[in-house]
């Protein structure tokens, strides 16, 4: 079995620990700025979850027409990871944070007012450009911060997200039974109030750079092998990952459970997140980031599997629990791996291609995940995602040497 390597010095490892209370407050405060907004854009997500439902019991399409929809949001993903970490670092961080969240307002309306599928691709792919925009450039926020206090600003960030998403996925199970459109409005809505928080908390972090030494990233990222594997296997991971909101409630409502149902076990992911995921930070903070990475993506595929034969409520919340174990461990060492990897003066544009490999795993889950359930049936799905699992770990584990020595190079 292989272990997760402690790899802090020993003076590290025995030195007494600072009260909890005191690492939070040493985090700058643009890092709680980003918090915040974090918090208020995910706890107002509320249509996203509950896409693949919407576009099939209010508008009735096929979840294969279904899949179409939600792959534009993917796609509009894609864009917008590229986009926002070439904006951020050509006309700021915050300046792109605002165009993302004044932008997705505007397209969530027009996501819950349509009903052509050519439209609500449009609308949908739309959400997926502008919605996105903030993740690159929060990342490369916090990359922009001394190096010691980013896996712990990181893992704020993501604790922050996940509290939002608890309390999303609980409002929007209660809200779902008045109608889908209430959660369009109340997106937008809450998309509007993390625009006024950047603009009032959150200053520019973007390190200068002469225009004279500013490079392309297409040359570097091509000779970087290390970033291209890193990126690869987590397109593989993504696509797998992002099961949970596209081939799952599909599964349960094959099994006549409701749309509360479904809610209520992304609520149980969320509070596991939100109640596991300060210890998570605290044990895996300077331990091998190839092994914690590589054990996490073989929960997240196990547990995905389960999730496609169980049939009780029980067995699925099991299930949910151990890809949410999975994904703690991969969220907490993201951030802070391609940071990294990254150059300097290239990292928001690499941090955008690091967000691009989620958006690329939220194109091709749906549409992949669907066709699986669609022509092959559950057990090849269960199947599928747990030879998924094993690839991933042990792709992670071949690269982790190169990990180790561009970490190290790094601090």
């Amino acid at each position: 079995m292989t272990t997760i390597q402690d790899t802090r010095t020993p003076a590290t490892a025995t030195a007494a620990p600072r009260p909890r209370l005191a690492r939070l407050l040493q985090h700058p405060s643009v890092v709680w700025a980003l918090t915040a907004t974090q918090f208020v854009s995910r706890a107002g997500g509320l249509a996203r979850a509950f896409l693949v439902l919407y576009l099939t019991q209010e508008q009735g399409l096929s979840p294969t027409t279904a899949g179409v929809v939600m792959a534009a949001v993917g796609v509009g993903d894609i864009g917008s990871q590229l986009l926002g970490g070439w904006l951020g670092d050509r006309i700021g961080r915050r300046n792109t944070m605002l165009a993302g969240f004044l932008g997705s307002a505007v397209a969530l309306i027009a996501l819950g007012s349509t009903e052509s599928v050519p439209t609500l691709v449009a609308a949908a792919a739309g959400v997926g450009l502008t919605g996105e925009l903030f993740r690159p450039v929060a990342s490369a926020s916090v990359s922009d911060q001394p190096a010691e206090q980013r896996v712990r600003a990181y893992g704020l960030l993501f604790w922050a997200a996940n509290v939002g998403f608890t309390v999303s996925t609980v409002a929007a199970g209660v809200l779902v039974q008045h109608g889908f459109g209430i959660l369009f409005w109340i997106n937008a809505a809450t998309s509007l109030i993390a625009a006024l928080i950047v603009w009032r908390f959150i200053p520019e972090t973007r390190p200068a750079t002469s225009k004279a030494i500013r490079r392309a990233v297409l040359p570097v990222l091509l000779r970087d092998r290390l970033m291209l594997g890193m990126a690869a296997i987590h397109i593989v991971y993504f696509t797998t990952f992002l099961q949970s909101f596209s081939t799952l409630p599909l599964v349960m409502a094959a099994d006549g459970h409701n749309p509360a149902t479904f809610g209520g076990l992304l609520a149980l992911n969320g509070i596991a997140i939100v109640v596991l995921q300060p210890l998570a930070v605290r044990l895996l903070d300077g331990r091998d980031t190839a092994s914690v990475l590589a054990v996490s993506m073989l929960l997240v595929g196990v547990g995905g599997g389960l999730g496609a034969v169980v049939g009780g409520v029980a067995g699925l919340a099991g299930s949910v629990v151990l890809w949410t174990l999975g994904q703690i461990g991969v969220s907490v060492m993201f951030g802070a791996t391609f940071a990294a990897i990254a150059p300097a003066d290239l990292r928001g544009r690499y941090m955008g291609i690091a967000s691009t490999t989620w958006s690329l795993g939220a194109v091709l889950g749906p549409l992949a995940g669907t066709a699986v359930l669609d022509h092959a049936g559950r057990p090849t799905l269960w199947a599928a995602s747990t030879a998924i699992g094993i690839a991933l770990f042990v792709a992670q584990r071949a690269l982790a040497p190169a990990l180790r020595r561009r970490s190290g190079a790094s601090a």
